[in-house]
């Protein structure tokens, strides 16, 4: 089967020198860089350093090792990344886990499966083509990549059941996770020719993973008692996941060992400045899946950003946010120092229902006769942060990327004939149409989800949605391509949506899913385009392998929120710990600001918050005097100064809470610099794999305890170490009261 379909890819190399599968012609240009070999290379040399420029196009990739290793890695990882989302501490387990796991069963399967040809109606395939290689180890990881993470949409679904006491029911959950996922894939289809073909567009984070893949799949020279990188995979994982007892089940509390609170847990002030769940201020966890809960893996993040992120953070939480809480500035000491959650003028928490029409609304006369919405100071303050990290992405864009991003610009206008294209054209591209009438079919059916179910957005607010997204595409796309970085379009359609439909927040969040996670979506899925191209993957195994990778995640997504929804007592609330949803709350929370409440009464010049705008102006131009300053004193530590990394850096926060940075900070500091520095031979093979077996153990132990054990309800004996309330007062506002529900108003 993989062989045919291959074969029936292939148009012959000698389409290289001739016309490509667009139809235009390919000529060679003598002035293109040569290896030794007298080979051509790529003018990149970053790209020219890592990635192949030959290729057999006869390896077979869609195999049946592939279905199995990709089909199962899809479901697992689309239900463990699911499964962690409603958690205290949520977690991502990457395709990284999968790349690495993937190469030794892939051997075993090699080894061991009959090689003899088998018949199936007209058709004849072998289940063991061969050796395992690496083709069919990019499509693995590529299927897997797709339940990386999870639907955005899940985010509405949870809000409309917990919150709001909305179900719209599993058909229209399921289009909504669908339409939502793949609007983004038909843009980057449509896209391609513009991010992916030319050599200038190059997604540095792909030659991480194309360097692994390398690396993987040459031989390791190893010396007597060293470990080859799969012992080393196996023996951590081992390790983590029996280490994950400890924090997960026998000892919780040393998730937050919030030391200093504990000396005087009565003092409000010392619990708010170093309790876990106030600014945490020599918190120390002692635990792998609290410290990666929302920033990922700090062995994989670069140092100079980790500094960058570490000033940013350091700045908001640790100075500006008490500094601000402690001159009660908005009446700041009425709250909680830290919280997501949403107030009273008095400092009750807001019973958002009580101002809602039947059809969750906004009633005018009962918001009038509950009062204003409040936040917290920190809350507040981050999202004026946010504010000016969206300016100065632009800012910083343009001053320090702009020649580079114009010069590829215009070489993308072109033909582009870099090795890595010509190579490509071994295979037949897949058809433009494939692209466009998914992207129409996607649009249509968002439309009559929107309509038949009441999301309250009509027909021309979800094309609004799509043509912004599909608007900011390209540009988004060229930064990305080039810089890594990926300007977010939540704010923008949430304030769109907001002044266009006040007082709707579910039409507000659907909104923002369709104009904001479909443009996301389309990067990611070209980045992955990108990665096909430098593996020299056929284009029609790829689109096979994303489509259907991207529709078992949304499935799976769903089928298990809706499980978890249905069986967690309490779930989303505090009751409900280990299953608080921090990510869920935090994205109710936006659902009122900007939907019920909206921009105009939250944000405007009637607002006690509308100082907040001016975080926009000041975003703007704060990266001017460090680029002028870059200039002045080149080669000195101003060269690493990033100030959107430095402004986005605590955009986290909340749901992740300031001991989790911190803790974080710390182990990238020992990994990725004093380990790359001064142990560079065992950070280059051993770093990232070390990072994955940590995910991996913490995930399989997780999966364990809860089946075995807490599903049934045996949870560890209730001693000390159980007990996460020892230093209750974190949650408390200045005069020492943790906030309550407003008791209702008597019948009269």
């Amino acid at each position: 089967m993989s062989s045919a379909n291959n074969s029936s890819d292939r148009e012959g190399n000698e389409s290289r020198n001739g016309e490509d599968h667009e139809g235009k012609e390919v000529v060679e240009d003598e002035t293109v860089l040569r290896d030794e070999f007298g080979r051509e290379i790529s003018p990149i040399p970053e790209v020219a350093a890592v990635v192949s420029n030959t290729d057999d196009p006869s390896i077979p990739c869609m195999t049946f090792r592939f279905w199995v290793m990709g089909l199962i890695s899809i479901l697992a990882l689309s239900f463990i990344n699911q499964f962690f989302f409603f958690r205290e501490s949520p977690m991502t387990v990457g395709s990284l886990v999968i790349q690495l796991i993937s190469y030794p069963i892939g051997q075993f399967m090699a080894r061991v499966l009959p090689t003899q040809p088998l018949r199936l109606f007209k058709f004849e395939f072998s289940l063991n083509p061969g050796p395992f290689n690496v083709k069919e180890h990019v499509l693995i990881t590529i299927m897997a990549n797709c339940g990386a993470g999870t639907a955005y949409a899940v985010d509405i679904i949870v809000i409309q059941r917990v919150f709001y006491k909305q179900d719209f029911g599993f058909i229209a959950n399921l289009l909504l996770i669908l339409t939502t996922q793949l609007v983004g894939y038909g843009m980057a289809g449509i896209l391609r020719r513009y991010l992916v073909y030319p050599a200038a567009m190059i997604w540095p984070s792909n030659l991480v993973t194309v360097a692994l893949f390398n690396t993987l799949h040459s031989r390791e020279n190893l010396s007597p008692g060293q470990w080859t990188r799969q012992k080393f995979f196996a023996v951590f994982s081992i390790a983590s996941f029996c280490y994950y007892w400890i924090p997960a089940y026998i000892f919780p509390v040393v998730t937050s060992l919030a030391l200093f609170c504990y000396i005087d847990p009565t003092n409000v002030v010392l619990s708010q400045l170093t309790g876990s769940h106030g600014l945490g201020m020599g918190v120390i966890s002692l635990d792998w899946n609290t410290i990666t809960a929302f920033l990922g893996s700090p062995l994989i993040t670069p140092y100079w950003a980790q500094v960058n992120i570490m000033v940013g953070f350091v700045f908001f939480a640790w100075i500006l946010v008490p500094v601000a809480y402690y001159i009660n500035l908005w009446n700041a000491e009425r709250y909680p120092i830290l919280s997501s959650r949403l107030f009273t003028v008095d400092g009750y928490y807001y019973d958002t229902l009580s101002i809602l029409t039947p059809e969750k609304n906004l009633d005018q006369e009962r918001y009038a006769a509950y009062g204003p919405l409040r936040i917290t100071t920190f809350f507040a303050i981050s999202y004026g942060i946010g504010f000016a990290g969206l300016t100065a992405i632009i800012t910083h864009t343009f001053l320090y990327h702009r020649k580079q991003i114009w010069e590829q610009w215009k070489q993308a206008r072109g033909s582009s004939q870099d090795v890595h294209y010509k190579l490509m054209q071994a295979y037949k591209e897949v058809p433009e149409w494939w692209y466009i009438g998914l992207f129409a079919i996607m649009v249509i059916l968002s439309i009559v989800t929107c309509e038949v179910w009441e999301y309250g957005l009509p027909w021309w607010c979800v094309l609004l949605a799509v043509g912004i997204s599909a608007l900011f595409s390209l540009p988004i796309g060229l930064i990305q391509a080039v810089t890594n970085q990926q300007p977010g379009l939540n704010i923008l359609t949430e304030f769109v949506i907001g002044y266009i439909l006040p007082g709707r927040p579910i039409a507000n969040v659907t909104f923002k899913t369709y104009g904001y996670i479909s443009m996301s979506h389309a990067m990611s899925f070209l980045g992955d385009l990108k990665l096909g191209q430098y593996m020299k993957i056929p284009p029609k195994a790829m689109f096979m392998t994303q489509l259907i990778g991207t529709v078992i995640a949304g499935f799976v997504n769903l089928i298990t929120a809706n499980w978890l929804l249905s069986t967690r007592p309490g779930i989303c609330t505090p009751e409900g710990y280990p299953w608080t949803c921090p990510g869920a709350n935090v994205f109710f929370s936006a659902s009122v600001i900007w939907g019920v409440i909206a921009p105009e009464r939250m944000f405007g010049p009637s607002s006690i918050y509308h100082p907040l705008m001016y975080f926009f102006i000041f975003g703007f131009l704060l990266p001017i005097p460090f680029y002028f300053f870059s200039r002045r004193y080149s080669g000195t530590v101003v060269d690493r100064i990033h100030t959107p990394v430095l402004l986005t850096s605590t955009g986290m926060m909340p749901p992740a809470r300031p001991y989790q940075y911190a803790n974080w900070l710390v182990v990238g500091f020992i990994f990725q610099f004093w380990v790359r520095r001064y142990r560079n031979s065992w950070y280059n093979r051993f770093n990232y794999i070390l990072s994955a077996a940590l995910d991996s153990g913490v995930a399989v132990a997780a999966l364990v305890i809860f089946f075995s054990l807490q599903m049934q309800g045996n949870d560890f004996p209730n001693w000390w170490g159980t007990n996460m309330d020892h230093c209750p007062l974190d949650k408390a506002n200045f005069s020492g009261v943790i906030p309550v529900s407003k008791p209702k108003a008597a019948p009269v």
